[in-house]
């Protein structure tokens, strides 16, 4: 579903991204981590099409989409969520889900046209929000949410296009440990149809979620592989978790 090959990505002499290819299958759960600075979001951003790598292609469902920008993909079925919320603050969750539910099938044009009009579109809401677990607040703005509940409804946004492929930044960044448990019960839970990128800082979410995991080292793949591949190796635990050479 999707595909990196060879992404490279400099800013002035920095390079970022060196040379990073993935594949993502039908229905993956793969995961993307590293420390700071190792080029997790640099890597987001050229799949989603926020920057344009220097080289390397990026194909989604086999299609070269390497020099299309972020909203054409979306079209194309990729979706992603950000490390930092990215809502409409003012809006009720029900209005903020219909909006991005309304832009997913083509009706946003018709401007003057009232959300009550719009034929299917309640029923839609209210059961993307059953899938979020938002019932209790659809009448609630954005801004008033608690910080775990706004990072629901970041990925709810996400999920109304019906997405092929999914990138999750950080789903997880700044959440107390019961909305950490939430939210990766939520991630676990969505349709297999749907394939999922994800970087996290957090092992413990990555070795729930993820069936395979790509360890970034100074913008290149040091290690992919398993789950119990990647904990077993010597260099991750040196490089990423800090131990010492035996």
């Amino acid at each position: 579903m999707l595909e990196a090959r060879g992404l490279v990505k400099s800013f002035g002499a920095l390079e970022v991204t060196r040379e990073v290819s993935l594949h993502l299958p039908a229905g993956a759960r793969h995961a993307v981590v590293g420390p700071n600075g190792s080029g997790k979001t640099t890597l987001f951003n050229l799949l989603a099409g926020e920057l344009r790598p220097d080289a390397g292609g990026v194909l989604l469902a086999e299609r070269d989409v390497t020099r299309l920008p972020s909203d054409a993909r979306a079209r194309l079925g990729l979706a992603r969520s950000f490390q930092r919320n990215n809502l409409f603050p003012d809006l009720s969750v029900r209005d903020s889900l219909a909006l991005a539910l309304t832009i997913a099938r083509g009706q946003g044009a018709v401007f003057w046209r009232r959300f009550a009009r719009l034929p299917g579109l309640a029923g839609a809401v209210e059961a993307l929000a059953r899938r979020l677990r938002l019932e209790e607040v659809l009448e609630r703005p954005a801004r008033r949410l608690a910080y775990g509940t706004q990072r629901q409804l970041e990925l709810g946004l996400a999920l109304a296009g019906a997405p092929k492929v999914l990138l999750l930044d950080e789903p997880t960044a700044g959440m107390s440990a019961e909305e950490t448990a939430a939210m990766t019960a939520l991630i676990a839970g969505l349709p297999r149809d749907i394939a999922i990128l994800i970087v996290e800082h957090d092992m413990e979410v990555v070795f729930e979620i993820a069936e395979r995991i790509i360890v970034l080292d100074y913008g290149r793949v040091l290690i992919e592989g398993t789950p119990a591949e990647v904990r077993a190796s010597s260099v991750v635990r040196q490089r990423y978790f800090g131990e010492r050479a035996p």
